[in-house]
């Protein structure tokens, strides 16, 4: 019987042979990231620009000579559900091989592939979901993640709202999405205004897949708020914000979430208010130049945030390959907490806290211009100024240890 030992002797003796060291080979080999986030249902719009995002930086680093002079093969799925997300993160370990897991945007299903790198010991860097409890008690060492919590997202609009005068001493009405995202941002939400002076008159749960927002809108127009504050995700803040202009209520709209493909859905004149943002595609940096500039060119438009965030995270990855020299999860693992600095195409570059492994980073408001303003549909977003401010420490509008419940 042939012994294992003397298959491997003979494939390396014919390697040899034809000149091509196995070694060489196992070096070649591509690396590979296993890439999920949703492509459809209500957050779908947002997974189709995140793939687009990551698929021009793989092709960045491949056409550079790729990492440790290997390609990165990004094999990007469908997460669509938790239960989906769950078993799909599962096979690209045990059948597909991946090296390390990436991406997201739904903070219920990111819970899951949390769950399952936590499992099976792997890194997953978590791209796109912005729940609180997910970098709080449901943390786990295997999991970085890139994109502001909602905490953040609150202190970035909250503060300009509480400088127009729309907190303190006003009645605020909520209406929030029902599911882990919304939970969370209707909590963080609701500590802030409570903190800066406002009142809240109403809060309502909406279903994630609910398209008519007339019976809420109704039960707004009778409460008669100074300011309506949406807790709304994906295509929800779409369908409100039109049917908001629809209905032609009088009292100031404000949201602690929207991406600018939402935005943009919703069409010149039917968006209004203060919302906050991770990135825009105006921000004056070299780096975001260039990279809008390829986008377009590819494209055809400018890159929304959820492109831009995957866009950066792939070279994140690369740049912790690259430095220590492997794809091992306890390497980097290690990289990624020494306080490693990133350039996140923003003024100030980024980094991962050690303690619950949040990137921390600049955030921005968003403000709307008036209607007639806009130069294409694209471009009816005002882009307000970072926060926080350049002489303040980054990690001042995040969560401090002291409010977090995250043990790795």
């Amino acid at each position: 019987m042939t012994t294992r030992r003397e298959l491997l002797k003979a494939g390396t003796a014919g390697a040899l042979a034809l000149g091509f060291p196995a070694i060489v080979k196992a070096q070649s080999a591509a690396i590979k990231i296993g890439h999920l986030t949703p492509m459809t249902g209500f957050l779908g719009a947002l997974g189709v620009y995140a793939v687009k995002g990551i698929q021009i930086a793989a092709e960045e680093i491949n056409a550079a000579g790729g990492v440790m002079g290997r390609k990165l093969d990004v094999m990007s799925e469908d997460s669509v559900n938790p239960a989906t997300a769950s078993t799909k993160a599962q096979r690209m370990f045990e059948q597909d091989k991946v090296d390390v897991l990436m991406g997201e945007i739904n903070s219920a299903s990111a819970k899951t592939i949390m769950q399952v790198a936590d499992r099976n010991k792997r890194l997953f860097m978590q791209i796109g979901a912005r729940s609180d409890v997910l970098r709080g008690k449901d943390c786990n060492r295997y999991t970085f993640h890139v994109d502001i919590p909602v905490t953040v997202m609150v202190n970035a609009a909250g503060q300009a709202l509480a400088r127009e005068g729309y907190i303190k001493g006003k009645k605020i009405y909520f209406l929030t999405s029902d599911y882990l995202f919304g939970h969370d941002l209707a909590k963080a939400a609701k500590a802030f205004c409570a903190a800066n002076g406002g009142t809240v008159v109403g809060d309502e749960l909406t279903a994630t897949d609910t398209t008519d927002f007339s019976p809420f809108l109704l039960k707004i127009r009778q409460a008669k708020p100074d300011l309506v504050a949406t807790n709304l995700g994906g295509n929800q803040v779409t369908n409100f914000v039109k049917q908001y202009a629809e209905f032609g209520l009088p009292f100031q709209v404000a949201g602690f979430n929207l991406n600018t493909a939402d935005a943009w859905a919703a069409g010149d004149g039917n968006l209004a208010g203060i919302w906050p943002t991770v990135w825009h595609h105006e921000l004056d940096t070299p780096g975001s130049k260039a990279f809008v500039a390829k986008f377009r060119k590819i494209h055809g438009q400018p890159p929304e945030n959820h492109a831009w965030i995957e866009y950066v995270s792939l070279k994140v990855m690369a740049q912790a390959m690259n430095e220590t020299k492997s794809v091992d999860t306890e390497k980097l693992i290690k990289y990624f907490e020494s306080g490693a600095q990133f350039d996140l195409l923003k003024k100030r570059n980024g980094y991962f806290r050690s303690w619950d492994h949040q990137m921390i980073q600049e955030a921005y408001p968003f403000s709307v211009k008036p209607k007639g303003q806009a130069k294409d549909k694209w471009d009816f977003l005002k882009f307000g100024a970072a926060v926080p401010a350049p002489d303040q420490p980054l990690e001042s509008i995040n969560p401090p240890k002291s409010a977090n419940a995250c043990v790795l």
